[in-house]
């Protein structure tokens, strides 16, 4: 006899920030057994960006509804060929010529109550557990490689000058290409909660104020509603008026509904 599948909560956010156009990207798909959410950040100028993040997503959500994966080296082959997708699609138009994306995915196997994921550039993947930040990915950027040199604290990666240069993301040849996937499956809990987010909105909310915020959220919408206020009232986001777009995805696992008797 299988265990029931966990009940799941989902709400997602897009803004353009002070921009006056949006190159994030987010979908999310779900069979019965299987769910999927992808969070992207596009860029490379000319609207090439928002194509890029759009491709990745797609790309993404359908490759998974045809054949879902949940082990690491899956997730990695997934990512690569989203990678080769979107270099593919630079030929489509000079406005594509030098688009790229950062791209950020959950896997979730619903009977087995299991989660991987996987990402490339600088969109995270944050777990909660019991209301406390439990993990998030790590970014494949220039800031992140000078905390892991011991040259920044992660707390200064959010303001320093080279926060948004990124050591590659999709669209960047194979072999310059970092890519990251989870090591193994991760077995959920009722009461984790997972979002994937944009650096537009990681920057200007601290682990703290994610924390404090979800604490006080009755549901992923009302969470993320909050996350946005919080964006927009940000010192740093309001002395940048064109600051990113930011967007996001919130999860919340609940209990596995009861057996029919």
């Amino acid at each position: 006899m299988t265990a029931a599948a966990p009940a799941i909560e989902l709400a997602i956010l897009s803004r353009p920030g002070g921009r006056g156009y949006n190159e994030d990207a987010c979908g999310h798909w779900h069979s019965e057994r299987h769910l999927v959410c992808v969070v992207a950040d596009g860029a490379g100028g000319h609207g090439g960006g928002d194509i890029a993040a759009r491709i990745a997503v797609r790309h993404i959500i359908e490759r998974f509804a045809a054949a879902p994966v949940m082990l690491p080296g899956e997730v990695q082959a997934l990512l690569l060929e989203t990678n080769a997708t979107v270099i593919r699609h630079r030929a489509d138009g000079a406005a594509q010529a030098n688009m790229h994306s950062t791209v950020v995915s959950l896997f979730i196997d619903l009977q087995r109550a299991e989660a991987s994921w996987g990402h490339a550039g600088d969109s995270r993947l944050y777990l909660f557990r019991d209301g406390q930040l439990l993990s998030h990915t790590h970014d494949h950027s220039v800031v992140q490689a000078m905390v892991d040199a011991g040259a920044l604290t992660p707390g200064q990666m959010r303001t320093h000058p080279r926060r948004s240069e990124l050591l590659s993301a999709l669209g960047s040849a194979p072999e310059h290409l970092h890519l990251s996937a989870e090591p193994a499956p991760c077995a959920l809990r009722p009461g984790d909660v997972f979002l994937l987010c944009t650096d537009g909105l990681w920057e200007y909310v601290d682990d703290a104020e994610m924390c404090q915020s979800l604490a006080a959220a009755e549901h992923p919408q009302a969470w993320l509603q909050a996350l946005e206020q919080a964006v927009l009232r940000n010192a740093a986001a309001q002395q940048k008026p064109g600051h990113d777009n930011f967007s996001g995805i919130s999860v919340w696992v609940g209990a596995a509904a009861p057996e029919p008797h």
